[in-house]
């Protein structure tokens, strides 16, 4: 397989997550930061409310409505942060429930038979090749950030 095969499947398989994440929106009644606030502290467990601002590009001010707005729905919950007293975390509770939560059990369940009939190998190929885009796709993210704010 060509490089820019591999390269193209990437984008073909973030294109139809972005479109499974729309999907999750709609039947959910969620925002995009709502629903990705979600997924990052179910990926990363516990964040503070600064690094989950850091995740999302959003202001403080804009990150302490999100997660009001999610703590009142029971999504997730505040607790102090053990070694900082200046600092909150925020926890994951429950994911939303009815037929987004069924949608999401069939997708995962199906990724999971995927990585399965990987082999040990195979598998560690995937998640190196996948962990390097994400540090691109996290250096990017910086690389714009630091260009709009010079261009300020």
């Amino acid at each position: 397989m060509a490089v820019r095969e591999t390269r193209d499947s990437l984008h073909r398989f973030g294109l139809a997550r972005d479109r499974l994440a729309a999907a999750l929106r709609q039947a959910s009644g969620l925002t995009p930061s709502e629903l990705a606030t979600l997924e990052h502290l179910e990926i990363a467990g516990p964040l503070t409310q600064r690094e989950l601002a850091e995740r999302l590009s959003l202001t403080s001010g804009g990150t302490t409505l999100l997660v009001d707005r999610l703590e009142k729905r029971g999504l997730v919950a505040r607790r102090p942060h053990p070694a900082d007293r200046r600092a909150v975390l925020v926890e994951l509770r429950t994911m939303p429930a009815g037929r987004a939560a069924s949608a999401v059990e069939r997708y995962e369940a199906a990724v999971t038979a995927a990585a399965r009939r990987l082999s040990v190998a195979e598998r560690e190929a995937v998640i190196g090749f996948l962990d390097s885009a994400a540090s691109a796709a996290v250096e990017a993210v910086a690389t714009l950030r630091d260009e709009v704010a010079a261009a300020r």
